[in-house]
């Protein structure tokens, strides 16, 4: 921290003191531009000075364009010249504030390395051009044996983005890539490996989504009575698998536990007839909560049906949204 010093016994006012020391600290850069200046209080109890004198100085600081003071924050040293960035009044600049100073220090390190601005504009408009292109086709990609997860992925994505997704197995997923230019494959982090080493060689990127973190299905699944009875439908035969393998880390043998693929309807019915709690997703509301109606007159209590809306987490869903320029 920047130590100030006021000599009372100077013929210099204190007040002129304290400006001169603050104007050098900024000319020096020991104050950079965006450098929140100390405040009255900090000077006052640094200085001795009273907390008007300091305001008065910064108020002149702030006459001469050295710094300037935003509401409820503070004052800053404001940025000069070239530093300030691009004068154009432009609303995108308005809405995102910092953008101009994340493409000014791009562009600066581009020149660094010893590219010239034509050489510059190329390669970002080279870079804008290939994420468009990339954005235009959306392909989502799971394994034969669990394209249920997949789906589960493309109906959710199709919903939150508003775009055409594309399902492909992964298995087919080389030859499919062979025959476009460009395009964004998104899969579940469990297989991102395998994507990747398909998509490597070829002009496509991969997006990896993080799943929902099911905290309250969690929570419920740890106060369940002991022994109880509890069913699972899903679309997916692996999300069946790995949920199983969860609420048994969970509570062991304490839960009778039984699963059904939502094309099976023998299964379903099993488990509306005999569960006390029914996890199921999205795409098997539906058919679940019908078997339960359908049930009514054979069960004594209906099951407590719990639908997780999300497979993706929301985090994902928002990085896809700016990777794929959709806000």
């Amino acid at each position: 921290m920047v130590q100030f010093h006021i000599q009372t016994d100077s013929e210099i006012p204190a007040s002129t003191q304290l400006f001169n020391q603050i104007r050098f600290a900024i000319a020096s850069r020991q104050f950079p531009p965006g450098h929140r200046l100390p405040s009255t209080r900090q000077l006052a109890m640094q200085t001795g000075l009273h907390r008007n004198t300091i305001s008065k100085v910064y108020r002149q600081l702030e006459n001469t364009g050295l710094v300037e003071a935003q509401a409820g924050s503070g004052i800053y040293v404001r940025a000069q010249g070239h530093e300030g960035g691009s004068k154009l009044k432009s609303p995108i600049l308005e809405e995102y504030p910092l953008a101009n100073k994340i493409v000014q220090e791009s562009m600066d390190q581009l020149l660094g390395e010893g590219c010239t601005l034509n050489q510059a504009r190329e390669l970002f408009l080279a870079e804008i051009d290939w994420r468009l292109r990339c954005s235009a086709r959306v392909v989502v990609t799971a394994p034969t044996e669990d394209i249920g997860v997949g789906e589960l992925m493309a109906k959710e994505l199709e919903q939150a983005l508003r775009i055409p997704i594309q399902l492909v197995a992964m298995e087919e997923l080389g030859s499919f890539l062979d025959k476009i230019t460009a395009g964004t494959v998104i899969t579940s982090r469990y297989f991102i490996g395998q994507a990747e080493l398909i998509s490597a060689p070829r002009s496509v990127r991969v997006i990896p989504v993080d799943i929902y973190d099911y905290v309250q299905e969690i929570q419920l699944v740890g106060s369940l009575p002991k022994d109880s009875y509890l069913g699972i439908v899903s679309l997916s035969s692996g999300m069946l698998r790995s949920t199983e393998v969860i609420i048994h880390s969970l509570r062991g043998e304490d839960l009778l536990v039984m699963t059904a693929l939502l094309s099976d309807t023998y299964k379903i019915n099993s488990i509306v007839r005999s569960a006390r709690t029914i996890f199921c997703d999205q795409p098997s509301f539906a058919t679940v909560k019908a078997a339960i109606n359908a049930a009514r007159e054979d069960i004594i209590r209906p099951p407590q049906l719990v639908c997780s809306e999300n497979y993706i987490g929301s985090k994902s869903i928002n990085l896809l949204k700016r990777e794929l320029g959709l806000g």
